[in-house]
């Protein structure tokens, strides 16, 4: 099974993990295009939003091959999955629980105080989790 994870401020991707690596180049693609995606629920949302702390989009759109997930926080980090299609055992709880999984451990590479915000995530302790993570899907 396939999957990726990214997330993204400003609309460039500051992480992104894939598994199987050779995909690598059609995940950035998908990504990219799911951002215009969550930017039209977010818009479609408008005040909405503002009023929550963060935000599960849930299922942006479905391909053939994979599910593409979103998840936008507070500050307007946007995060994404894509799940194989054939992993039918993922449940949308499932799913938010693992968004919540990023969005805590982002959280604490902002608080290191030798991360400069915009930069690309080079954390061991940050691949680790997305690593876990990723296996306990496949």
């Amino acid at each position: 099974p396939s999957q990726c994870d990214s997330f993204c401020s400003q609309n460039y991707p500051l992480y992104i993990r894939s598994v199987p690596t050779e995909n690598e180049l059609k995940f950035h693609y998908t990504v990219h295009t799911s951002l215009d995606v969550v930017d039209e629920k977010i818009s479609a949302m408008g005040k909405a939003l503002v009023d929550q702390r963060e935000l599960y989009l849930g299922l942006l759109y479905p391909t053939e091959d994979y599910k593409v997930y979103g998840y936008v926080t507070n500050s307007k980090v946007k995060f994404v999955m894509v799940v194989d299609s054939s992993n039918t055992a993922l449940r949308d709880n499932e799913i938010r629980s693992m968004f919540r999984k990023l969005h805590n451990s982002y959280t604490d590479i902002m608080c290191n105080p030798f991360y400069n915000p915009g930069d690309r995530i080079h954390s061991r302790a940050f691949d680790t989790m997305v690593n876990s993570m990723m296996m306990q899907v496949c």
